[in-house]
């Protein structure tokens, strides 16, 4: 806009009147030049003052307009509100399944990357073995087998949340089973309320193990420990027998000396002891056996020694569980009990292309299981 002092209209001065009063023709030029700036000067205020004008109504039409398509955009959204937020919340639920399946997908193939892994490289499970102490209590009649050792498959098999192991009593049932893949499951148990959800999705896969095929371990005895067995079962806690078993061995008399461990070999009833010297449990182990008095008796124990074994060599081979299926990709949303039922009555179908279920494992979304695989000899 203009400002206070454009608002006002300069005019030129005034020439002085002449002295004799007469009008000549230059004094009337110059007074009509005047009139025509003023005449311009007011032009451009009126022009200016139009278009201002004109500014302002169409501003304030906008205005209105803004003010309609407001209110007309309120009652729409007063109208039309739930029904908006149902359909982002069913989108939100939509893509959170979506999501949380593209997930368990990526888990099942780490899963079998790590397999592969394996496979390749046996060496890697030889670093991830746990440390286990054994007894060997068999008896070696025949040269010939001492160097053979019988192995019982007992394999742990990890379970991600959201899935299950179906054993059926026909391999080629489970065979079946694989190839088609993708199988959609009824849902009638009566749990959930909307007709869309009735049914799920799930993902068929084959459960491959590595079984070791070839073992060497490398033994070594202990040089300052003892194994001693044959210990009596008496009315007495773990913690008071080795209690008396380092007093007695600490001895010299009994022919040890200072105790420097003990500990009880885990599921066995039979004692380690290490001594702080070396000479000591060699002298005791040609003993064979040894009298101590324990509680208000004598009783007569063996004195063995004490070998540790590292693997030196283990080979693995692939195996793939004939009769048992991996079913990924459940979601949560019936009860454990309901859910097993559900994918048990589905897959004993013949007409979904099941058979008759001889063990069925499920583990619901947000826990992880483990299944223990066992030789089948049937």
């Amino acid at each position: 806009m203009d400002s206070e002092e454009n608002s006002f209209i300069r005019l030129p001065p005034e020439e002085a009147p002449l002295n004799d009063g007469s009008e000549s023709p230059e004094k009337l030029r110059r007074e009509i030049e005047r009139c025509k700036e003023i005449y311009s000067v007011l032009e451009q205020d009126h022009a200016k003052l139009k278009a201002a004008k004109e500014a302002a109504e169409q501003r304030t039409r906008e205005l209105k307009k803004e003010g309609e398509l407001h209110n007309i955009f309120e009652q729409q959204l007063s109208l039309n509100g739930e029904e908006e937020r149902a359909r982002q919340i069913f989108a939100l639920k939509e893509e959170n399944n979506r999501l949380w399946q593209e997930k368990q997908v990526l888990k099942n193939k780490l899963e079998e990357l790590k397999k592969r892994v394996l496979w390749n490289d046996p060496l890697m499970v030889l670093r991830t073995l746990p440390e286990k102490k054994m007894i060997f209590k068999g008896l070696t009649v025949n040269k010939e087998h001492m160097n053979s050792l019988m192995l019982t498959p007992l394999v742990h098999y990890p379970l991600p949340g959201g899935s299950a192991l179906i054993t059926f009593e026909e391999a080629k049932v489970a065979q079946r089973i694989i190839e088609m893949r993708e199988h959609t499951v009824e849902l009638n148990c009566g749990e959930l309320e909307e007709l869309d959800q009735c049914r799920l999705r799930v993902q068929a896969a084959p459960v491959d193990i590595l079984l070791p095929s070839a073992l060497e371990i490398r033994l070594t005895q202990s040089r300052r420990s003892i194994l001693v067995s044959d210990l009596p079962s008496l009315d007495t806690s773990k913690e008071a027998l080795l209690d008396k078993l380092e007093l007695f061995f600490s001895k010299r008399k009994n022919g040890g000396s200072e105790v420097e461990s003990r500990e009880f070999l885990e599921d066995t009833d039979q004692v380690v002891l290490t001594f702080t010297e070396d000479g000591v449990a060699e002298l005791l182990i040609e003993r064979g056996h040894i009298q101590m008095p324990i509680g208000k008796g004598k009783y007569k124990v063996k004195i063995s020694p004490c070998m540790s074994g590292d693997i030196s060599n283990l080979q693995l081979q692939p195996s793939r569980c004939p009769r048992t299926v991996l079913l990924l990709g459940i979601p949560d949303v019936l009860s454990e009990e309901s859910m097993r039922d559900a994918l048990e009555i589905h897959f004993q179908k013949a007409s979904r292309g099941g058979g008759e279920v001889d063990a069925l494992a499920y583990v619901p979304a947000g826990r992880t299981g483990v299944a223990v695989f066992v030789e089948d000899r049937g």
